[in-house]
């Protein structure tokens, strides 16, 4: 078995049976893959569609009646691959018939161990727009399109592929994975227990958070331009989206901390994250008291206080507040270390009652000082304390 399909289901028919549609048209003989489906609701139509199905792919479905939940479906659909590569396809993808060969024979059939991200055409264009009630088009409609995309332009149809992108996904390639095309070699995805983070709820950025991870464990993850397949339209609530996405990008700020996290959820996305990350790390640097010191915030208990420090410095070495910054709080340590220079905080407004600004921050050109005190304001139910001495040390 080539290739394990992975596909999260729940509620969008029409489009699940486009993507069994292109599947069952794959060169590569349906003997040599098996879609999997993580199915979180108990559908007698969904099962029909798969008996429809059943002479021309093999699918093993898991089903189970819980929230939806991306992270979950996929979880519960990794645990049955028995493919030697996993492709992560979401059910609104359609691909083209040379797909998984061409995956194959390009990227997996020598056992290369690597992370390959595919174009997801069409995507860009709706993930900023509300999308009501999507109009379904026949298989032959999408057939053709997927034709016309075999010899179109797709690096402007994907910005990822743009050359205005390219600095930012040499510098943060996990943030430009997206999870509707995602295939990895199964023993890389065993030997690192790369399943999917399920603290994840609703739109946000599990496949991100995922992807940093596969990069964390030294696979290389390609953005493969000969890769691609068809975004279908679906229901789309931006409102919704977005009461669900700044609650999950802090969530992963506070397992993964680090910079260009910060700058991204700060300055407006990964581009700009890019074009002011060696500045911000230079000036970062100057502020700190002295060599082998970074920028870090701590939160515990200041005079029987629920208080958020920012800019305590940290043993570079060690990621530990130094001596004198421990001896701020209650019983002469915090509670909670972050390596953060705090442009972005993982706390909801309001969430600490009182937050302290020391020298590191204040020593900071005002471009990154503003942010950052402001910042601190939004989690503090009271005015942050700024302090203007010159760095402890």
């Amino acid at each position: 078995m080539k290739f394990s399909v992975v596909m999260p289901y729940r509620q969008r028919l029409a489009n699940v049976r486009m993507a069994f549609a292109s599947l069952a048209e794959q060169t590569l003989g349906h003997t040599a893959f098996e879609v999997i489906v993580g199915c979180l609701e108990y559908s007698p139509e969904f099962v029909a569609l798969c008996q429809e199905y059943a002479g021309r792919l093999r699918i093993v479905t898991v089903v189970a009646g819980d929230d939806w939940s991306v992270s979950r479906a996929r979880n519960l659909a990794l645990r049955q691959v028995t493919g030697d590569v996993v492709l992560f396809l979401d059910c609104d993808m359609v691909i083209p018939a040379d797909f998984l060969s061409n995956l194959w024979e390009r990227y997996y059939q020598h056992g290369q161990q690597v992370c390959v991200s595919g174009q997801m055409i069409g995507y860009d264009e709706a993930v900023d727009a509300d999308v009501a009630a999507p109009r379904s088009q026949p298989w032959e409609v999408h057939r053709e399109a997927l034709a016309g995309l075999a010899t179109a332009d797709r690096a402007a149809l994907d910005i990822r592929w743009s050359d205005k992108f390219a600095s930012a996904v040499r510098r943060y390639p996990w943030a430009h994975v997206r999870g509707g095309i995602i295939a990895l070699s199964t023993g890389v995805l065993l030997r690192h227990d790369l399943t999917f983070d399920e603290g994840f709820h609703g739109w946000g950025p599990e496949d991100q958070e995922w992807a940093y991870r596969v990069a964390a464990s030294g696979t290389p993850i390609v953005l493969a331009s000969d890769v691609y397949g068809l975004h279908l339209p679906h229901h789309r609530d931006q409102a919704e989206n977005g009461r669900t996405a700044w609650p999950n990008n802090r969530y992963y700020l506070a397992k993964w901390p680090h910079l260009g996290l910060e700058l991204a959820m700060s300055f407006g996305g990964w581009l700009d994250a890019d074009a002011l990350h060696d500045d911000a790390e230079r000036d970062l640097a100057d502020a700190v008291s002295g060599p082998g010191r970074t920028h870090g915030v701590a939160r515990g208990l200041v005079g029987g206080v629920d208080t958020l420090v920012v800019g305590v410095e940290l043993d570079r070495r060690t990621a530990a507040p130094v001596p004198e910054h421990r001896a701020l709080f209650d019983a002469g340590a915090p509670t909670q270390v972050l390596s953060l220079a705090g442009f972005a905080l993982p706390f909801d407004d309001g969430d600490v009652e009182q937050c302290r600004v020391l020298p590191a921050v204040s020593a900071l050109p005002p471009r990154w000082r503003d942010v950052i005190v402001a910042e601190a304001g939004r989690v503090s139910r009271k005015p942050p304390a700024v302090d203007v001495l010159s760095p402890i040390g």
